[in-house]
């Protein structure tokens, strides 16, 4: 078969400052680009660019990263590598392919977002996979000066291209780096958390992803022309997420999917790239990698690396550091927000575990034993830990308790009756808000933001330990165990897990970093270590929603995302109890109704009670590593 549809050979010399100079100029004339069309096995062409060293004496690996973000600058113009860390690839001679996925900017052909596997495909059949297959297969008959071999990356959605593509199949495919990997949609990703509607996330990346391509561009569509800078008063003013669509249009057909599949059925299920884990070959090798304070996905990297483990027969890593989303590619990340964490740990992983990875298993340099199972940064403390296994062994699953005092211990509660119930409101025209200032959109420093806000709430309870003898190191997930009787037959459990710094507590320069060089109050510092939501009316089953029974004490119990954090010795651990978290996440009408049709007039105030007696107690479960 002729796969190629045109090859066109450019040299790019661009002008450059003169900052950047040296770089850009190594690599204008240690590189040449160029850009073609590769055809698929049922037509479609995709529109590729490759980076090609002009040393013709060795061999080169190929690393490929096909993205539906734009491949950008096409044309002459170079891609900046040299301000970013894959500018370590190309000092090693790597062979840097990116491609646009089918339907998107150049490529031909129709873009289905979250493309489900075929596990039973035919050579008549196209998805992610097959895709990746016939372009490394072009790529290895067709471009010259390559050692046959192939590795996959890529950040976010790119990232979800890459553990498709990690399936292919291809005899050339070695290694695979799925990063903030697009995972489930629906459970815990981008746009749901545990059946919540993550709404400003959504709204934000569909109302100008989502639009329509009818041909190959190479410009993105428009975003939405917000009237306020304030995002609580411009979701607060939406009354409805009927309301919301009418502001996305009636021609984004994601958005149309979305609302048409309001619980975890099958449509979604088949988009839980965890199901097709078992289908990873022996021989490719994966690195997965995500943030701590991922604010887009804390829940792809950590369970996509489980799935595999549980299912597939290959080589599997993971790291994990203090990053927000693809953190680890720009920037050195000393800090997020207020927080500190006294390292360049972005620059660390570069050299230490990606570029070693792909050079072992592309190039066979190096020894990949020097990379654990799972490198973990652990805040708090702010080291890596290199570690044989996640969640980790010596870990024991302790039972905190919610007491109504307040106070947060091993201690089981010892009596029960109306007494023990901590109550609160929860308004839905007066949501808790997830971050204390006045934001566009959503920031990535919420993940860390502090609580303090949040905490002088009447609908917001808290509890918290006395001043912690010891440090106490969270390795794991966490889970919530809240007994809630309510008023009406739904509501939202916010669980929110937080450090809480000594009133005495400031950085040390010298140790700590600089920081943003905000000179911002840490002392009594509420530090958000984990939040997570969970819609109740999915409290059994994120298929089969249920109502609530007025009154009657239920059981809401839920995973929150891994943590791996130290609260040191003088800190205490706080848990906030709250039932909406705006806008981050939609606002539940705490009626028993399909959200994503309701009316307004369904929107009621609910009271929320939290058992925290003998009978029924409320609780949350620490993974909490034993002293070394």
């Amino acid at each position: 078969m002729n796969k190629i549809g045109f090859l066109v050979v450019l040299m790019a010399l661009p002008f450059m400052s003169l900052a950047n100079k040296a770089d850009s100029t190594w690599m204008a004339e240690h590189y040449t680009k160029k850009e073609l069309y590769i055809l698929m096995r049922d037509g479609v062409r995709l529109f590729t660019t490759i980076y090609q060293p002009n040393d013709n004496k060795n061999d080169h690996p190929i690393l490929l990263n096909r993205t539906p973000y734009s491949i950008g600058p096409y044309g002459e113009k170079f891609k900046d590598y040299w301000n970013i860390p894959y500018m370590n690839y190309l000092k090693e001679g790597y062979i840097m392919v990116l491609q646009d996925v089918r339907g998107k900017y150049m490529s031909e052909g129709v873009f289905e977002d979250v493309r489900p596997y075929l596990p039973a495909n035919d050579k008549a059949k196209t998805d992610e996979a097959s895709d990746t297959y016939d372009t490394i297969d072009w790529l290895i008959h067709n471009v010259k000066g390559t050692n046959k071999r192939v590795g996959l990356y890529g950040i976010s959605y790119p990232g979800y291209y890459a553990m498709m593509g990690a399936l292919c199949g291809h005899p050339a495919l070695k290694a695979a780096s799925p990063q903030a990997p697009v995972t489930d949609w629906f459970a815990g990703d981008d746009f749901h958390h545990n059946g919540a509607f993550m709404e400003m996330d959504a709204f934000n990346f569909y109302s100008s992803f989502g639009k329509p391509r009818p041909v190959p561009t190479k410009e993105s569509a428009p975003g939405f022309q917000y009237y306020t800078k304030d995002n609580y008063k411009f979701y607060l003013g939406i009354p409805t997420l009927t309301d919301l669509s009418y502001y996305v249009g009636s021609d984004v057909k994601f958005w149309n999917d979305l609302y048409a599949h309001p619980d975890y059925d099958k449509w979604w299920q088949d988009r839980n790239t965890r199901n097709y884990a078992q289908y990873i070959p022996k021989n490719v090798a994966t690195l997965v990698v995500g943030g701590l304070f991922d604010a887009e996905d804390c829940f792809g990297a950590w369970n996509l690396y489980k799935s595999i483990e549980e299912k597939a027969h290959n080589t599997n890593k993971l790291v994990m550091g203090p990053w927000s989303h693809g953190g680890w590619a720009r920037g050195t990340s000393e800090f997020l927000g207020n927080v500190r964490f006294g390292k360049k740990v972005s620059e660390w992983y570069q050299q230490k575990v990606e570029l070693p990875f792909f050079q072992y298993y592309l190039q066979d340099k190096g020894d990949i034993k020097k990379i654990k199972e799972a490198t973990i940064f652990f805040t708090g403390t702010n080291e890596w830990k290199k570690m044989s296994k996640w969640p980790a062994e010596e870990v024991d699953y302790k039972r905190m308790y919610l007491q109504v005092d307040g106070k947060l211990s091993y201690d089981v509660p010892y009596s029960s009756g109306p007494k023990y119930i901590n109550k609160y409101t929860s308004n839905p025209n007066k949501p808790v808000p997830y971050t204390e200032d006045v934001h566009f959109k959503r920031t990535r420093e919420y993940m860390t933001d502090d609580q303090r806000f949040a905490a002088r709430r009447p609908d917001v309870m808290v509890y918290q330990t006395d001043s912690l003898k010891e440090d106490i190191t969270l390795a794991g997930p966490i889970v919530a165990n809240i007994f809630t009787a309510i008023s009406s037959t739904d509501v939202d459990i916010v669980v929110k897990v937080i450090d809480v710094f000594p009133d005495n507590f400031a950085y040390d320069t010298t140790r700590d970093g600089t920081g943003s060089g905000k000179d911002y109050p840490m002392g009594g510092y509420q530090m958000l270590v984990r939040g997570e939501v969970m819609r109740g009316k999915y409290r059994n089953s994120l298929s089969k929603p249920e109502p609530f029974t007025p009154g009657k004490v239920t059981e809401v119990k839920f995973k929150i995302p891994d943590v791996a954090h130290v609260f040191k010795k003088g800190h205490r651990i706080m848990v906030q109890v709250q039932s909406s978290w705006f806008p981050l996440v939609d606002r539940n009408p705490q009626k028993f109704v399909n959200i994503y049709t309701c009316d307004k007039s369904d929107f009621v105030n609910c009271d929320v009670g939290i058992n925290c007696g003998s009978d029924n107690p409320s609780s949350i479960i620490l993974p909490i590593m034993r002293p070394e």
